[in-house]
């Protein structure tokens, strides 16, 4: 049987937001695990180990990286999926791009400010996603998941993380690497914004069920950047 590792982020807390998914949801997932759904030969974890180790990252530019990087040492991981909180969003946003550029409005939790500072001077403007957009959003469709593409993850902490993380990939020989944004917790099925914990939880799994199809079968059509 084959083995898959996978570390999933998580941000937290969020001043003013009781019930963070970007904490809870990599929890939820990595106690109760994935397996494959009974009859579904089409599975892609079928025949397929799946450990899931979830860690809860500080908001903050100078520590968030160190803090996911030093799991991402320790686990050996083939799939990282950061994850964090977008208050304004109706449904789970898909990020694409992480931009070389740290332009804070408000302090992190460390109280830094940066203003149009590069993450990396040396860096590339920008890193896409290597996660198969076009499978996760068509498996959100069957699942009554509202969700939607983002051209990228603004330019606090999140994106910041997002970059990081893909600069790292990019030194790897086959390790996937995305971020998906999470809505509020709403119980409202009429809300305006905000998901149910319930909704977003099978969100997290079909990310997850998708990462590995791609990543045991990479093909280009699983890809969407634009």
């Amino acid at each position: 049987m084959e083995h898959i590792s996978m570390v999933i982020s998580g941000f937290g807390p969020y001043e003013g937001v009781d019930v963070n998914p970007a904490y809870e949801v990599p929890e939820t997932l990595a106690e109760k695990g994935l397996h494959a759904e009974s009859g579904d030969y089409d599975d892609p974890l079928r025949d397929v180990d799946v450990s899931i180790t979830a860690v809860r990252l500080p908001i903050s530019f100078s520590n968030a990286w160190p803090s996911l990087l030093a799991t991402i040492e320790a686990s050996r991981p083939d799939i990282v999926i950061a994850t964090g909180l977008k208050r304004a969003a109706r449904g789970i946003l898909l990020e694409r791009c992480a931009t070389n550029v740290m332009d804070a409005s408000r302090p992190d939790a460390d109280n830094a400010l940066p203003s149009r500072e590069p993450i990396d001077a040396q860096g590339p403007a920008a890193y896409w996603t290597r996660l198969p957009l076009r499978s996760i959003l068509a498996d959100f469709t069957k699942h009554d998941i509202p969700a939607t593409l983002s051209s990228d993850a603004g330019t606090f902490v999140c994106n910041s993380l997002f970059y990081s993380l893909l600069h790292w990939t990019a030194s790897q020989q086959r390790t996937l690497a995305g971020f998906v944004n999470f809505p509020m917790v709403t119980q409202s099925q009429r809300a305006q914004r905000g998901l149910s914990m319930d909704q977003q939880v099978a969100a997290g799994q079909d990310v997850i069920r998708e990462a590995i199809r791609y990543y045991r079968q990479p093909s280009s059509s699983d890809i969407l950047l634009a």
